[in-house]
């Protein structure tokens, strides 16, 4: 390995800038190379569980959890006709020793991002540099840097190990994996808002209502003077042959397009047709996720999070899995040093258990 050598690690998502916090806790060397010019808090809701909780917890940043989510503290599941079929406890309610959070996943970034960069210094992050195309070099890593709008050369980063942290459309894992292909699509899309209503079930409480075919899934993040600022998401099967590659992901979405489909479920402990009605923003995405991989290591590059495991969000399980990740990473390059060994190590404790995750979610 290159002595000293930075960790090189491609994008500045959750799963990246976890393990630039946890890099960092350990004393060894990162930079983080990220896409976009400037990070916004984007997206919508998610939950980390707490296996990921405690491993930020660790971390230091449970305040930070505490000023940007809300801590869960119970799931209940409901039939289309708002008649309750199921609850149970979560977080330390349910007997674990950490809670879960709901909370902005955009929220959340930025609380990694600042502090990240509190700790490290703002440059540990170069802005506007995407990774192009990697190699194996002696001792380590080589990369090279490139805009992604105009797709011009920014140079090259040599590092002891590169970390490909950069999402379900991973360059490293297109590079690793030339022959994938897209993501694979189940036939779900999904609709995802944010709106600013009235309290349901005590304001703590994550609900799904529906079945397999239309369903709605509502849990707030915040409270506000209205009750709570509340995250949903709308999922409706598609007829066979709906093309959805076409679509872009991430998208406006349009009322239109499925509000009718719960115009009718308005239930005495909440109303779905006002909260659709109210949201602040709405976003169309197709319900993806891609195959697992036989390996996600290759002398010294990796995948971690979505680049390595992209799954549903059925089990609220894609964000939790990317910390640990992290975590685990940062232990074995820290007890093995920066090269091939810790990231072979790493694949061998973590692929297994999180394929199965995503096959359990489909």
């Amino acid at each position: 390995m290159l002595t000293d050598a930075p960790v090189l690690i491609a994008g500045a998502g959750i799963a990246g800038l976890t393990l630039g916090l946890s890099l960092h806790q350990v004393g060894i060397p990162f930079r983080i190379y990220e896409a976009v010019r400037e990070i916004r808090p984007l997206g919508v809701g998610i939950n980390l569980q707490p296996m990921a909780v405690r491993e930020l917890f660790e971390l230091g940043l449970e305040g930070a959890l505490d000023q940007v989510g809300l801590r869960t503290e119970a799931v209940a599941y409901f039939n289309r006709f708002g008649q309750e079929v199921w609850r149970e406890p979560r977080g330390t309610l349910a007997g674990n020793h950490w809670p879960q959070y709901s909370i902005h996943r955009g929220g959340l970034q930025m609380a990694l991002l600042k502090a990240l960069q509190s700790r490290a210094g703002a440059d540990c992050v170069v802005m506007g540099q995407a990774l192009g195309d990697w190699r194996a070099v002696e001792g380590g890593a080589e990369i090279d840097l490139v805009d992604r709008a105009s797709g011009a050369a920014l140079g090259t980063a040599s590092g002891a190990v590169l970390i490909g942290a950069d999402g379900i459309n991973s360059t490293l894992r297109a590079q690793l994996y030339p022959d994938e292909g897209p993501a694979q699509w189940g036939g779900t899309m999904m609709w995802r808002g944010v709106t600013r209503g009235p309290q349901f079930l005590g304001g703590r409480t994550m609900v799904m209502i529906g079945e397999k075919h239309i369903k709605f899934v509502a849990y707030p993040l915040e409270d506000t003077e209205e009750g709570s600022l509340i995250n949903w998401i709308a999922d409706l099967t598609m007829p066979p042959g709906y093309d959805w590659l076409s679509q872009d992901w991430n998208r406006p979405g349009k009322r239109a397009d499925f509000a009718r489909r719960f115009a009718d479920w308005r239930f005495d402990w909440i109303d779905v047709p006002a909260i659709i009605a109210a949201a602040e923003g709405i976003w169309e995405f197709p319900m993806v996720d891609r195959n697992p991989l036989p390996q996600w290591s290759f002398g010294p590059g990796t995948l971690i999070g979505d680049a390595a495991q992209a799954m549903y969000p059925i089990g609220s399980n894609g964000a939790s899995q990317g910390i640990v990740d992290a975590r685990i990473l940062a232990r074995e390059l820290r007890d093995r040093g920066a090269g091939p060994a810790a990231l072979a190590t790493y694949d061998d404790q973590r692929r297994e258990a999180v394929n199965r995750v995503v096959l359990a979610n489909r």
